[in-house]
Order: structure tokens, then C-alpha cells, then sequence
């Protein structure tokens, strides 16, 4: 990943606490703007799921077989249902090769 300069002004309170945890400055707050940048993503996932698009409520209401058929048959080739290895899930286990 490529790096680009930045100057933040934060308290002295701030840098004081920051500088007893880590020597390194700048990977301490590459790390608490990644972990904000994440918190924030989950945050607007869940505020989509609680209030979804009104499309994906007709998607969800027509089922995923019907959504899925509604497509142009120029776009049928995108999605091909026989390539691939079959899975299941197993509680505990994860995806599994389903086998039949």
C-alpha cells in the first residue's frame, strides 16, 4: 500500500496517552482510522438493513428465483449455476463440499 503525508493537530492530551502506547506514531493512527473507517461501514450496513432500499424489498419480496429470472438474456451469461463446487453450511464446521 502506498503512503501519502498528512498533518493532523490533535490535543496534547491525546499524543501524551498515544506516545505511553506506541513509539510509532504514525502506525498507531493508520490503525484507529482504519478501526473507525470499519466501525463506521458496519454502522451504515446495519442502518441498510434496518431501512433497505425500496428495490431490494421488491427483490426480497419476489423471491431471489424470480429476481434472478427477471434478467435480460444478454446478462443471463454473467451467472453461470453449474460451474463451481456445490457447498453447505455446517454449523461449527462452516462451508462444507455438499455431495448430494
Amino acid at each position: 500500500m502506498t503512503t501519502e503525508r498528512v498533518t493532523v493537530t490533535l490535543p496534547q492530551e491525546l499524543i501524551a496517552e498515544m506516545d505511553r502506547l506506541e513509539k510509532n506514531r504514525s502506525r498507531f493512527v493508520a490503525e484507529a482510522v482504519a478501526h473507525e473507517l470499519a466501525r463506521r461501514r458496519r454502522a451504515a450496513m446495519l442502518q441498510s438493513l434496518a431501512t433497505p432500499h425500496p428495490e431490494a424489498r421488491e427483490v426480497e419480496q419476489l423471491g431471489f428465483a424470480s429476481w434472478g429470472a427477471s434478467f435480460v438474456a444478454e446478462d443471463a451469461g454473467l451467472l453461470d449455476p453449474t460451474a463451481g463446487t456445490p457447498v453447505r453450511w455446517i454449523e461449527g464446521r462452516g462451508f462444507v463440499e455438499d455431495r448430494g
